[in-house]
C-alpha cells in the first residue's frame, strides 16, 4: 500500500507543476502532507516532521547555496569568469564546448557535491554560451551531466564512499575509484551527445536565478591563475579533506583538514582571496557580488528546504523495512542482485531526492545479505556499489535539491527542466548499469 502511496504523490508532484500550474513550493507540500495521512503517520506530528525536514535541509545546504553564489557573482563582475572561458576553450576548441562542461564537470564532481560545483560554475556556463554561440541549456545540461556522473559513482563524495564503508569495503577505496571512473566514462559521453541534441532549443526564463553576465574589456581581465583560484582553491581543500580520511592522515590533520575542507571554510576563503581580483575599490566592489549573489538565490532554497520536507515524511513511513523483508523472502545471486541493487536505488531515489541517502538506505539494506548471495570478494562488492550508485541517478525531478540548483541557476523552466535534465539522470543511471553488467560478465 506505501508504495502505491509514494508513486501518486511522485505522480501528483510533477503533474502539480506541468499540468495544474501549481508553484513546485505548493506541490511538494500538499504532496508531503497527502503521503502523512494516507500511510498513517500521526497527524499531530506532520507539520512538525515537515518543517524539521525543510529546516535540516536547510542546515546542510543553505549557507553553501549562499556562498556559491557569492563566488559566481565574484567570478562574474570581476571578469575572471571571462579569463576562465578564454583557457578552457583554448585548450577543448571553440567547437567542443559541450565536451569541454562535460568534462570540467566529470573531473569537479569527485570530490564536490555536483550542487555546489554547478553553482560556482554557474557564471561559466553563461560566459561559454556566449563566446561560442552555443544555447545556454547545451552548455548548462553538459556540464550538470558531467558532474552528475562521477558525484554518485566515485569516491570521495559522500554517496560512493558511504556505500563502500556500508558494504566492508572501506579498505578498498582505490578499487572503488578506479571502477567508479570507468563506470562513469559513458556517462560523461552520453551527457555531451544529450545535450547537444535535445536542450537547443530550451528557452530561457528571467525570473530565475540567473542574469546576463558583466563583460569585462580583455584588458582588465585578472591574470589566469587568480581567476581560476575562486574555482580551484574549494575544490582542493574538500579534495585534501576527502583523502585525508582514507590514506589514514594522522587525526590532528585529519581533524584541521576536515575544517578548511568543509564547503562551508572552503568557500569563505574563496570568497576573501577573491578581493585581491579587483584592482580598485575591493571592498565596494565585493559588497556589490555579495547583494547580487544574495539576491538571486532566494526560491532556490525555498524549493531545496520544500524537498527535504517531503523525504522527512517519506523517512517516517516503513519503506525500508518493507523493502527488507521483501529481499530476505527472495533469493538471488549473480547479474539479479546488481540488477534489484540497481532497482532499489532507483526507488529511493525517485521517491525522497537524495542521492546520497538513496545509496545509504540500499546498502545498508544489502550489507547484511552479501555473503550468503555468493558477493565476498573486493571486486564484486565494488561492483554492487556501482549498481546502487547507477540506480541513485534514476531520477531527479522536483523533491531532488539538484533539479533545483540546474534549473533555477541555468534559468530554464521546471517543465524544461523534466524533460532535459530529468530524462538526463535517468539515461545516465541506464547507461551507467548497462557498464556495470559488462564489467561483471568480464571481470566476476
Amino acid at each position: 500500500m506505501i508504495i502505491i502511496i509514494v508513486f501518486a504523490a511522485i505522480v501528483f508532484i510533477v503533474l502539480s507543476s506541468t499540468v495544474f500550474k501549481l508553484h513546485p513550493l505548493v506541490g511538494l507540500l500538499l504532496a508531503a502532507i497527502g503521503v502523512g495521512v494516507f500511510a498513517g503517520l500521526p497527524i499531530d506530528k506532520l507539520a512538525e516532521t515537515i518543517g524539521k525536514g525543510f529546516g535540516e535541509l536547510m542546515s546542510k545546504i543553505g549557507l553553501m547555496v549562499i556562498l556559491g553564489c557569492v563566488i559566481g557573482a565574484i567570478l562574474d563582475k570581476s571578469g575572471a569568469a571571462i579569463k576562465v572561458a578564454d583557457v578552457i576553450l583554448k585548450l577543448f576548441g571553440e567547437k567542443r564546448p559541450a565536451l569541454a562542461m562535460s568534462v570540467i564537470g566529470g573531473i569537479v564532481g569527485i570530490p564536490v557535491f555536483c550542487d555546489s560545483g554547478f553553482i560556482i560554475l554557474h557564471k561559466l556556463n553563461q560566459i561559454v554560451a556566449k563566446r561560442t554561440g552555443q544555447p545556454l541549456a547545451t552548455v548548462a545540461l553538459s556540464l550538470s551531466g558531467g558532474l552528475f556522473a562521477t558525484h554518485t559513482l566515485v569516491p570521495p563524495t559522500p554517496g560512493p564512499l558511504s556505500a563502500a564503508g556500508n558494504l566492508g569495503i572501506a579498505d578498498s577505496v582505490g578499487l572503488v575509484i578506479l571502477i567508479g571512473l570507468v563506470v562513469s566514462i559513458p556517462s560523461l559521453f552520453l551527457s555531451t551527445w544529450f545535450a547537444g541534441k535535445y536542450a537547443r532549443d530550451v528557452a530561457i526564463v528571467s525570473d530565475a536565478a540567473v542574469e546576463e553576465p558583466v563583460m569585462v574589456p580583455a584588458n582588465q581581465l585578472p591574470p589566469a591563475w587568480k581567476a581560476f583560484m575562486p574555482i580551484v582553491l574549494p575544490i582542493l581543500l574538500i579534495t585534501l579533506a576527502s583523502f585525508a580520511r582514507i590514506l589514514n592522515f594522522p587525526d590532528l590533520w585529519i581533524k584541521w583538514l576536515g575544517f578548511f575542507g568543509s564547503p562551508l571554510v572552503s568557500f569563505l576563503l574563496a570568497i576573501f582571496f577573491s578581493y585581491s581580483l579587483f584592482a580598485d575599490s575591493a571592498a565596494e566592489r565585493m559588497m556589490e557580488c555579495f547583494k547580487s549573489g544574495i539576491e538571486h538565490c532566494g526560491t532556490t532554497l525555498v524549493l531545496v528546504g520544500a524537498g527535504g520536507a517531503f523525504g522527512a515524511i517519506l523517512k517516517e513511513t516503513p519503506l525500508k523495512e518493507m523493502v527488507s523483508v521483501w529481499l530476505l523472502n527472495n533469493e538471488m545471486s549473480g547479474g539479479y542482485l546488481l540488477l534489484i541493487a540497481f532497482v532499489i536505488a532507483l526507488f529511493f531515489k525517485t521517491a525522497q531526492g537524495s542521492t546520497t541517502s538513496s545509496m545509504v538506505l540500499t546498502t545498508s539494506i544489502l550489507a547484511p545479505l552479501l555473503a550468503s548471495l555468493g558477493f565476498v570478494t573486493p571486486i564484486q562488492i565494488t561492483l554492487v556499489v556501482m549498481a546502487v550508485g547507477s540506480g541513485a541517478m534514476v531520477v531527479s525531478h522536483t523533491n531532488d535539491a539538484w533539479f533545483w540548483v540546474v534549473s533555477q541557476f541555468t534559468g530554464i523552466s521546471a517543465r524544461d527542466t523534466y524533460r532535459t535534465h530529468t530524462i538526463l539522470t535517468g539515461l545516465q543511471g541506464l547507461v551507467s548499469f548497462a557498464a556495470v553488467m559488462v564489467l561483471y560478465w568480464i571481470l566476476v
